[in-house]
């Protein structure tokens, strides 16, 4: 792949920090209102919405003098929303989606359209209806989970066989670690 097409992968392949940076944004914007509001309301001398300036500004105060568990509850918010802000401010975030390798050109497929392929071909080598295979398909492993018709054995070995090589064979640059999980009750019929 040429640097374009390099681009425009990882553009749709990994999630973009718009949301999350919308969001804090409008936190702190509603922050600042309300603050600003606050002030305006007392500058009135009429009575406040949320807290007085004062009482706000006194409770700022005195909080060094607070009971330490009051504190440590405080500190533990605290350090939890900037781990959280943090975690979404330097890793990657992925869409369902992965690059499948193709002649001159860049091929992102969605996970749930792979996932739907891989049922097919479980289903097909199980023999079984495509509604009793069910598969999530995780970064780097394949959940499959077959349903057999009653009185009927599913070969599992055959049927992780069949959905590796039918990932393969669908351009997915990484191999995924298949695990086939079969009901210990089947339907009957079909």
């Amino acid at each position: 792949m040429n640097g374009v097409e390099t681009r425009v992968v990882r553009r749709e392949t990994h999630s973009p920090r718009s949301t999350s940076a919308i969001v804090v944004a409008s936190v702190l914007g509603l922050l600042i209102v309300l603050l600003a509001t606050e002030g305006i309301l007392h500058l009135l001398g009429m009575r406040p919405l949320v807290a007085a300036p004062r009482g706000t500004l006194l409770a700022v105060l005195t909080f060094p003098d607070a009971p330490a568990a009051l504190r440590v509850g405080v500190a533990v918010v605290a350090a939890v929303i900037g781990l959280v802000l943090l975690g979404l401010a330097v890793f990657p975030g992925r869409r369902a989606r992965r690059a499948l390798t193709a002649n001159r050109v860049a091929v992102v497929a969605d996970d749930g359209m792979l996932a739907s392929a891989l049922a097919r071909a479980a289903a097909r080598t199980a023999r079984v209806d495509p509604d009793a295979v069910r598969v999530s398909l995780g970064r780097r492993s394949a959940a499959v989970q077959i349903v057999p018709v009653s009185g009927h054995r599913v070969d599992q070995a055959a049927v992780r066989r069949a959905v590796e090589q039918e990932f393969a064979a669908a351009g997915a640059d990484k191999a995924v670690r298949v695990s086939v999980n079969i009901a210990q009750t089947g339907r009957v019929g079909s």
